[in-house]
């Protein structure tokens, strides 16, 4: 069974509330806050107004930057939200790959190493708190001491983790220990500190998807898979549609059409591409933004 999140962020509440209401209507799994401190709204406050005004549809950040955020205030934001929503919080994390958020917080940002080291101490931390366990770490990359969620304590037994990411690392401890890898498709981050180079083609794919498997060879049900969706758009002329973001990519028209993070054709073309994708990778969650809230309402498969 295929199943969409929607990340969205507010501009008003009016619009924001309508939003989480329509999303979780149409049948959306997921509704998801991005988390750029001073460039998007605080996703757990936002998340916790949705809350409100809803009471089937999950909410979690996608994702959080774990680079900026300390576990214990992170692990009371995700367990207030779950209490909240009566149960429906997730805990969305990244490696956080935007210079200027780590020197706005008074932070240098470390190499990959550094930051995939980070992120995981961050999973790790977050994890044993929101299951009730002490936290005591003192590595180059996280300091923690004695750390306890003691209040409030969530509702689930168990909150879902998602790990958004497309580094071998990070892919292989999804795979061990995530509840969901979220399969983003991006690497290297480009001088503008937003943007990044992509790993789209179906080689480059494969070895992402291998990590994973490799991750969680001990699992006895290894964990579902989500792709963030980049672009997507219903016509009759696919190709022409696709042919400047490739050109902008620096990948073939065909190779971005295979790809999960692009969803562009028909409706009926679309639903081929999902079942290619969960037939060759495993895909079967997509994460979408707004703008494509009415594409994934006529594909038919909320």
């Amino acid at each position: 069974m295929t199943t969409f999140a929607l990340q969205a962020q507010p501009v008003d509440a009016a619009s924001w509330l309508d939003l989480a209401r329509r999303a979780e209507a149409a049948g959306f799994d997921t509704l998801q806050a991005a988390d750029h401190p001073g460039a998007c709204a605080a996703p757990y406050v936002a998340l916790a107004a949705a809350a409100a005004v809803t009471s089937r549809i999950t909410l979690g950040a996608y994702v959080a930057n774990a680079g900026i955020r300390e576990p214990l205030l992170l692990a009371a934001d995700v367990a207030t939200l779950d209490v909240v929503s009566g149960g429906r919080a997730r805990v969305g994390l990244g490696a956080g790959h935007t210079p200027a958020e780590w020197l706005a917080v008074g932070r240098e940002r470390p190499d990959v190493a550094g930051r995939v080291e980070r992120c995981i101490a961050v999973a790790d931390a977050v994890r044993a708190l929101l299951d009730g366990g002490t936290v005591t770490v003192h590595t180059p990359h996280l300091d923690a001491h004695e750390a306890r969620l003691d209040k409030p304590r969530p509702v689930q037994e168990r909150v879902p983790l998602l790990l958004g990411t497309a580094n071998t690392r990070l892919l292989r401890w999804a795979g061990a220990h995530a509840d969901i890898v979220g399969l983003s498709g991006l690497g290297r981050t480009l001088p503008d500190g937003h943007s990044h180079t992509v790993r789209w083609r179906p080689d480059q794919i494969d070895a992402q998807i291998e990590q994973v498997h490799a991750g969680a060879a001990g699992r006895q049900t290894p964990p579902p898979l989500e792709a963030l969706v980049q672009i997507m758009e219903i016509t009759d002329d696919a190709e022409s549609v696709a042919a400047p973001h490739a050109a902008e990519i620096g990948v073939s028209v065909s190779d971005l059409l295979a790809a999960p993070f692009v969803l562009i054709g028909t409706v009926a073309e679309i639903r081929a591409s999902i079942e290619r994708h969960e037939k060759r990778w495993g895909i079967t969650r997509y994460a979408v933004r707004t703008p494509a809230f009415e594409a994934v309402q006529t594909l038919g498969l909320l």
